[in-house]
């Protein structure tokens, strides 16, 4: 069967995430170029490896040339000093995006956060068209990145869908993560809407299974047909009720972002 791209390029394949997706990215193209700043083995028959630093220039224009769409997963994953997130979510984003527009690349998928809208209550309802309310660095950082591929769409038609990931983990373990659960063959469903659907223009979409309790509206991407396939019930009834239910006093049990609200800011000048 014929895939849909010759080359695409995925940044990030070192990180937790990117390395359960490796195995799957052949579905998208004959050849896939993975990238990280860290070394992270060899290459298979059908993939090619560039490792770079999102925050080197030119370093970043040659690793997207000869690419005919990318998967953005690079960067910081984490809540972290404000320094590292500047050099690969910030800094690195605007060379990427350059890089794109300049070499004529004109379909994106960038791995957006959840956390874009964490201070959110969970009682809230959210929809792409809500005002993000990040909940740290790593939210504010990925706003940015949001807002930055929206500009490259309106001002030079480069199409960008930003994935706004939940819980990409194999099991729940507790409430929050039964609410924003996405399992690995949904995000790679979700990857081959993004990458294959016409006309995407600038669109944000929401990285969820089939869960019970949302709390993300993802009506404005309906057009993609992304149908997810599993849900977070299956591991509901493993869950004790302390668990599934965290303290009535804890920030984490008010708001969307959950543990990120423990954890930052993090500002070292």
């Amino acid at each position: 069967m014929t895939k849909p791209f010759k080359r695409i390029l995925f940044t990030g394949a070192a990180g937790n995430l990117g390395r359960r997706l490796r195995e799957r990215l052949h579905e998208f193209a004959d050849i896939v170029r993975l990238s990280d700043v860290a070394d992270f083995g060899p290459a298979a028959p059908h993939e090619e490896i560039v490792l770079c630093d999102l925050g080197d220039r030119d370093a970043v224009m040659r690793m997207c040339e000869g690419v005919d769409a990318i998967l953005h997963f690079g960067g910081i994953s984490t809540e972290e000093e404000w320094a590292p997130i500047m050099q690969a979510n910030i800094l690195g984003m605007v060379n990427l995006y350059e890089a794109v527009h300049k070499l004529g690349i004109r379909r994106v998928v960038f791995a957006s956060t959840n956390h874009t809208m964490g201070m959110y209550k969970t009682t809230d309802l959210v929809d792409a068209t809500m005002p993000p309310r990040a909940d740290g660095y790593y939210g504010v950082s990925k706003v940015f990145g949001e807002t930055l591929s929206r500009y490259y769409w309106d001002r030079f038609g480069v199409e960008t869908v930003c994935i706004r990931i939940g819980y990409c983990w194999p099991e729940a373990t507790n409430y929050r993560q039964l609410v924003t659960w996405l399992s690995l063959d949904d995000l790679v469903q979700l990857l081959h809407r993004s990458l294959t659907t016409p006309r995407v223009g600038h669109t944000i979409t929401f990285g969820i299974s089939d869960n019970e309790g949302r709390w993300w509206d993802d009506r404005h991407a309906a057009f993609l047909r992304y149908k997810p396939k599993d849900s977070s019930q299956q591991f509901a009834d493993k869950l004790p009720a302390e668990v599934q239910y965290p303290p009535a006093d804890d920030i984490a049990t008010f708001y969307q972002g959950g543990v990120f609200l423990h954890n930052g800011p993090k500002y070292r000048p």
